[in-house]
Order: structure tokens, then sequence, then C-alpha cells
């Protein structure tokens, strides 16, 4: 029985890793400045976020149709696969959920199980590399789903952004918090967990860099931990350097530049975690 992994370009997870484990990502699309492009392939990371200041007008995202999926998972099936196991971004936060059911209902020549990771970014990457190293395992989409239900409510994200600019920009908030939590220096510290989004806000960078820590350190024993950002790695480091000496039993932690999708809303200079609990909080 062999099993494939695909999710989309949401899981920010490395291309070594993705090569590893021969995991397919279906790229999202980013409408910028009147063109569209594809996330990770026409533009990069790097290049967007120095564009996305000065856009005319706010990018916007969208899910790739189901034909992209139904080619894919065919192209899966056609190069041997027996089963396909579709990881995507939490359906609060983007369409692709239900895309990637409805092409995987028009598959007959493999099995297609779609499953929603209930996570963004390196949370959603957690949960598709733990798939595909039980899938180079030999295990079959049976064996790997109560793996991954028991990892999932245990993966958190948790993210401070530079400003409130960017959510007001895409519609997420309405221009009068913006500028109120602008001109209090409030910083938005989003928070995401089995499927579910919440956020605080926290007084001066100083203060949600420690609440950040606060917020890992309060999980308890931490099994996996990883940095995340957008286009502000200094900070990132400047982050872990201040919360090292709180998980000495860890080597220093992947660094990982947010999907130009996820930093449409986000904006340059956010800065968090992404981790997994030894158990659930």
């Amino acid at each position: 029985m062999t099993t494939r992994i695909v999710t989309d370009s949401t899981c920010d997870l490395p291309g070594s890793l993705v090569e590893q484990y021969r995991i397919t990502v279906i790229p999202l699309y980013i409408h910028m400045d009147g063109q569209g492009y594809l996330d990770g392939v026409d533009i990069t990371r790097q290049a967007f976020y120095e564009r996305l200041p000065g856009c005319s007008a706010p990018p916007t995202t969208a899910a790739p149709g189901p034909e992209a999926f139904t080619q894919v998972y065919r192209r899966l099936a056609a190069d041997g696969a027996d089963e396909v196991l579709s990881i995507h971004i939490s359906p609060t936060l983007s369409a692709i959920l239900d895309v990637a059911m409805s092409a995987a209902a028009q598959i007959r020549e493999a099995r297609v199980t779609v499953l929603d990771s209930r996570q963004l970014s390196l949370g959603t990457g957690f949960v598709v590399l733990a798939a595909a190293r039980a899938a180079a395992e030999g295990h079959t989409v049976n064996e790997i789903l109560p793996l991954l239900e028991d990892l999932i409510p245990r993966t958190h994200v948790f993210a401070v952004l530079d400003t409130m600019e960017y959510l007001r920009r895409s519609g997420r908030v309405n221009g009068l918090i913006s500028g109120f939590g602008n001109l209090l220096q409030i910083k938005p510290l989003l928070k995401m967990n089995n499927g579910v989004a919440s956020s605080e806000r926290v007084r001066t960078n100083g203060r949600a860099m420690q609440r950040l820590i606060d917020l890992v350190q309060g999980l308890g024993e931490i099994e996996q931990l990883a940095l995340v950002h957008t286009n502000a790695v200094e900070k990132a480091h400047a982050l872990w350097h201040q919360a090292r000496h709180h998980f000495r039993a860890m080597a220093e932690p992947l660094a990982v530049d947010v999907t130009s999708v996820l930093g449409v809303h986000l904006g340059p200079g956010a800065v968090g975690f992404a981790c997994v609990a030894a158990h659930v909080a």
C-alpha cells in the first residue's frame, strides 16, 4: 500500500522536507497590483513582503479550483499511489478544504481522504510532516489518521503582529480599531489551536514578546518548537535569544518565513512560535 501526502502552500514547510518526504504542495493564488501569482512559485516571499507596503490596493488571495486538485490526485495515482491524504489549512481561514473535498469526490483512481489540519502556517506543517513520515514508514491512511487526531489538539501557533494596518486593509478589522491600536502601541497577538482562532491585545513590543514566551511555557513540556515570522528573521532570532533559557533542552529552532498568502493579512514584521506540546493543555 502506497500512501502519498498532499497539502497547500500555507503549510510553510521548508523545501528540503517537502522534497525528502515527497510531499505535494498545491499553491494558492495572490493577486497584487493587477497581476496574479502562484504562491511560492511566481513570486518569492521576500519579494512579496518588500512590495507589500507600497501596493496601490490591498492584495487578495484565492484558492485554486478543483481541477488543480484532481490533476494532482490523478497524477499521484498514476505514479503508484493507492491512497492520498490531503491536509489543509483550517476552513475558518480559507476555502481550500472545501475545494479539496469537491475534487476528492471526483477521483476513482485512488482513495483520497481530505483532512482539516485545524491550523495555519507551520502548525499545519507539523501535521503534514507527521503524516508524511508515517507514510514513508509504510502506514496506511487509516493508521495515520489516529496519530494526527492525537497531534492536532497539541499543536499551537502564537504570533504578534507589528501593526494592525494589514488586518485593516484586508477587512479583518475596521479602521477605527486599527487607528486606536496603532496610537496606543497595541500589538495584536494571534493564537490558533484545534481549529479555534483567538486573539489578545498587548501593550508595547517588549510585553508582546514576553507574552509569546509565557504562552509556550504555559503548555508544559514541548515536543517541537519553531519560529515563524513575516520577513522578520532578525526579530525572530531576537525572540529566541530572549526565550532560549526557558527551553534549554531544545536545539535552536527552525525559523520560517510565513507564506505570502497569510502575509497579506499579517503584514511584515510579525513574529511568533509554532509548537507541539507533549500533552493537551
